[in-house]
């Protein structure tokens, strides 16, 4: 590389690294989006460490009373804060166990998702022709497929895992991103400074990851932050249908228990924990997606600040 070419490199990094502060000052300059990462923060320690401190096994162990007698769908209580199942299994202890997989979904479906779209939207946009055709005829025919019975039926004759719903998300959720990537780069290429870069000789992949990809970026952040709600969306409907890892507690099946044990109107206690931990987890992401928003288009922080 000679002495210019890493010039304008380290000039593209700066300019990316100066893009990225920026993004994390607007996003943090936002009280909603604060809390939403202080919700998301939370949500990504109990996916790591929640199985650690849950006070007893979600699945082997069960809870007793004084007489020794399982105590079922017992209200909350100084030996189970969360109360019981209808199988007098600890709530509390399912619940922080139940984080690892929810949490495991929805990082690696939202990141696949993002990055997927993200790689899709920007080399069918910046090529066009013929391969912009053909990408986006495939984007399309993944938009006829719709996501929860294609993953229903190849769930049907699998045996799910965590990381394969991770998978099967990731494989019908990119076309999103992608067709907004597209646009946004098909604008990004006519500007001067992408034609002076292959003016002077720059290769394809130069231009597109060092001259196009750094200005779509935060395009890029946004669908991937709500690719990770989406994945827990999905994750939540697949174990609550029954098409979730048999061999983990998560929270979507959770809410299939109690909903099969009957109890889903009286076990309050049992049905709130997941709930909320799948309702505050996708609403923070929506909320840091909003500051994102705000940094593509600047408009709504001016607006927002009237």
């Amino acid at each position: 590389m000679s002495v210019t070419n890493r010039e304008v490199a380290l000039e593209k990094v700066s300019e990316l690294h100066n893009r990225v502060r920026y993004t994390l000052g607007v996003v943090l300059s936002d009280p909603w989006a604060r809390i939403g990462l202080f919700v998301l923060s939370t949500f990504f320690f109990l996916g790591i460490f929640g199985p650690y401190l849950a006070p007893h096994d979600p699945i082997q162990y069960t809870v007793t009373d004084e007489t020794g007698s399982t105590l079922r769908t017992g209200a909350p209580s100084t030996t189970a804060p969360l109360g019981t199942t209808a199988f007098g299994k600890d709530v509390l202890s399912q619940f922080l166990a139940g984080a690892r997989p929810t949490f495991i979904v929805g990082i690696f479906g939202g990141l696949g998702t993002g990055v997927i779209g993200f790689l899709v939207g920007l080399t069918s946009g910046y090529f066009g022709g013929r391969v912009d055709e053909a990408l986006m005829r495939f984007t399309d025919l993944t938009f006829a497929l719709p996501l929860l019975p294609m993953a229903l039926l190849i769930l049907t004759f699998v045996t799910p895992s965590i990381y394969l719903i991770a998978l099967v998300i990731t494989a019908f959720l990119w076309k999103m991103p992608a067709r907004v990537i597209r646009s946004e780069v098909l604008s990004v290429k006519e500007r001067t400074f992408v034609r002076s870069a292959r003016a002077v000789g720059a290769g394809h992949g130069r231009t597109m990851f060092l001259h196009v990809a750094p200005n779509v970026l935060a395009v890029g952040f946004l669908y991937t932050a709500y690719a990770v709600a989406w994945s827990i969306a999905v994750q939540a409907s697949l174990a609550f249908l029954g098409f979730g890892d048999p061999t983990m507690t998560s929270w979507g099946r959770m809410l299939r228990q109690v909903f099969e044990s009957g109890s889903i109107r009286v076990a309050y206690w049992w049905v709130l924990p997941p709930a909320i931990g799948i309702a505050a987890v996708t609403t923070s992401v929506f909320l840091v997606g909003r500051s994102l928003e705000e940094v593509i288009n600047p408009e709504l922080r001016e607006e927002g600040s009237e």
